[in-house]
């Protein structure tokens, strides 16, 4: 990671863990997810050629948050699933359903469903 100071002693203080800030949760996508996903991103890149990348980069964005800050989505309750969460992304109008796993201690992505539609995934 490059440091955004040029001051050495600074720089060397960046990648230290700050207080009460918890090191990132690996993320593992589930089958069904990781297909929602590849669907978006295809019917994203034809139908929304201003911004081809919108959903890779807010699932980045998204993805970076959920590690560090499990509990940031609502709870989702309109699955069946307990202890998911779900994250609206605004800007390309989806919703991220979560859960915290604690054997192995991750978090897996379980679906990614468009906010208009008037069902729930099927999770």
């Amino acid at each position: 990671m490059q440091a955004w100071r040029d001051d050495p002693d600074e720089a060397a203080s960046l990648g230290t863990p700050q207080p009460g800030v918890s090191e990132p949760l690996e993320i593992a996508v589930s089958a069904v997810a990781a297909g929602q996903i590849r669907a978006a991103e295809e019917w994203w890149r034809v139908n929304r050629p201003r911004a081809p990348n919108a959903i890779r980069e807010d699932l980045d964005r998204a993805s970076s948050l959920i590690a560090v800050q499990p509990e940031v989505g609502a709870r989702a309750r309109n699955v069946a699933l307990p202890g998911v969460r779900r994250l609206h992304l605004a800007r390309i109008r989806y919703h991220l359903y979560y859960r915290l796993v604690e054997t192995p201690r991750q978090i897996e992505i379980l679906g990614f469903w468009h906010a208009s539609r008037g069902s729930s995934p099927p999770i």
